[in-house]
């Protein structure tokens, strides 16, 4: 049932909208959650033109909510003891690329423009998630090659961009990814060469020595928002705002301090924190929190549970979470600077039973085969390099061998959302067995280096476990073990 929205007017802006100084591609609920929220923090703090140009690399609806608002929208905090609304008006204009492309390349060349950030999901990239390396066969990558001026690929816009910035003598822009991926800035830098060279090697050589691309940790809760949270806060608020993005109170963002010309916004000022390698926050977000919320979201979907918080009350799953940072996680991840790795995964778990946040577990499970390898495959080669057996890593591997399958313990359709989807449905429904399904997966080479799919303890462990899935389900999986109370 669709909530019911009262008749009230449009959130608008009350304030003039910031000069642009950062272009943004990808301005999803992540992005208002977190990086608008910093941006209008640091100019509250200490000012600056680091007004947000956003820029939708596909879909209208970015602009079709924010426009209408001239970019302002509610960020509504989602705690424990309630709702708490604030209006952010950092976006100061809004773009379609698809729509407009020359019009997002003006913008990302416009000399004040200093910073081009990017919060894309995985696939934005375009790369081989078991590699790193760009595709030059995606169909996106494709089209930017023989087509140059109507660039379609993150990728593409930021080479064109800077080749057109080279042409007319503006310094370069720094581009910052902000996307739950290791060493994201190595990532995009790598990806952005290999096309440049593929176009023009002089200008990869300049890109190469002149633009620099720090890395990031970024961590914020964000559900997606649903037609209830909107008619709830015009009821209390009494505007109807279609943009407005739900979140957790908790936010972390560590930044490599590597800028063009030292040029961005003091968003220290705003809590985030400057630091000279960002590499062991990263893996420890990437392992401890993305890795036990993907394992959550593929054995929670199948047991049933449809956010989160719905599964780390169900005792086996908060123990769940425990088993994997104690003996399979920690044990691979380095020491931050500053952190208390075990209070750390303490912190996650109230997180994660934050009643008022609904992260639903399908969301989570969205977009897998680009996932994984950051999030669990990484830490299963470790753990192997050093013998140390993975019996919870490989039990979500298979959950989520199992969830791809695209039917449920009770026989039912998953609705899998995967750029991989009918090629890994293909693989499983392709064998009848389970060892088979699971060698069959195992076998898809843009999930899986060759070197982890030919190891016997670990297709030993994902077979074993998904024959149990498929035997007594998840739930009882993760029962046995964790040796939790079956209630």
């Amino acid at each position: 049932m669709e909530a019911v929205l009262p008749d009230v007017p449009r959130l608008s802006r009350s304030v003039p909208a910031a000069k642009v100084g950062i272009v943004h591609l990808g301005p999803g609920a992540f992005f208002r959650s977190f990086g608008a929220i910093f941006t209008e923090d640091a100019m509250a703090a200490h000012g600056g033109d680091w007004g947000i140009c956003a820029v939708s690399l596909r879909s209208p609806s970015a602009r079709d909510q924010l426009g209408p608002q001239e970019g302002v929208y509610t960020s509504v905090t989602l705690a424990p003891e309630g709702r708490h609304p604030r209006v952010i008006g950092s976006v100061s204009r809004i773009l379609v690329a698809p729509e407009d492309p020359q019009a997002v390349l003006d913008a990302m060349t416009a000399p004040d423009v200093r910073i081009v950030s990017l919060t894309i999901t995985e696939k934005g990239y375009c790369h081989e998630p078991s590699t790193g390396l760009l595709r030059l066969e995606h169909p996106d990558i494709r089209a930017d090659i023989e087509a140059p001026s109507r660039r379609k690929s993150a990728p593409g816009l930021v080479v064109e961009a800077l080749a057109r910035r080279r042409a007319e003598g503006h310094p370069p822009f720094t581009v910052l990814s902000c996307d739950n991926l290791p060493d994201n800035g190595r990532l995009v830098r790598g990806v952005v060469l290999d096309l440049a060279r593929v176009l023009d090697p002089a200008l990869a050589a300049w890109i190469e020595q002149t633009v620099r691309f720090p890395a990031t940790m970024v961590d914020r809760i964000t559900p997606a928002t649903t037609v209830h949270d909107i008619a709830g806060l015009a009821r209390s608020e009494g505007y109807h705002d279609p943009a407005c993005v739900v979140h957790e109170p908790f936010r972390q963002w560590v930044i490599e301090d590597d800028f063009t010309d030292g040029a961005r916004p003091a968003w220290d000022a705003a809590g985030a924190q400057f630091v000279r390698d960002v590499a062991p926050f990263e893996t420890m977000k990437l392992r401890c929190l993305n890795g036990t919320h993907s394992a959550l979201a593929y054995l929670g979907y199948l047991a049933g549970h449809g956010t989160i918080a719905d599964a780390v009350a169900d005792p086996p799953f908060a123990a769940l979470c425990r088993h994997l940072w104690e003996r399979e996680i920690l044990p691979t991840v380095p020491q931050p600077e500053g952190e208390d790795l075990v209070a750390y995964c303490d912190a996650l778990l109230d997180r994660y039973r934050n009643p008022a946040i609904c992260h639903r577990t399908w969301q989570i499970a969205m977009d897998g085969s680009q996932k994984l390898p950051q999030r669990l495959l990484g830490t299963v080669q470790d753990n192997l390099a050093e013998g140390r057996p993975v019996p919870g890593l490989a039990l979500a591997v298979a959950a989520w061998m199992r969830y791809v399958g695209g039917v449920d313990e009770a026989g039912g359709a998953i609705d899998v959302r995967d750029p991989l989807a009918d090629r890994l449905k293909a693989a499983s429904e392709g064998a009848d067995e389970p060892s088979g399904k699971v060698a069959a997966l195992l076998a898809v080479g843009d999930v899986f280096p060759s070197s982890l799919a030919s190891d016997r303890v670990f297709r030993e462990a994902v077979s074993g476990a998904y024959e149990g899935l498929c035997r007594i389900g998840a739930r009882a999986m993760v029962v046995a073990l964790t040796g939790a109370e079956p209630n």
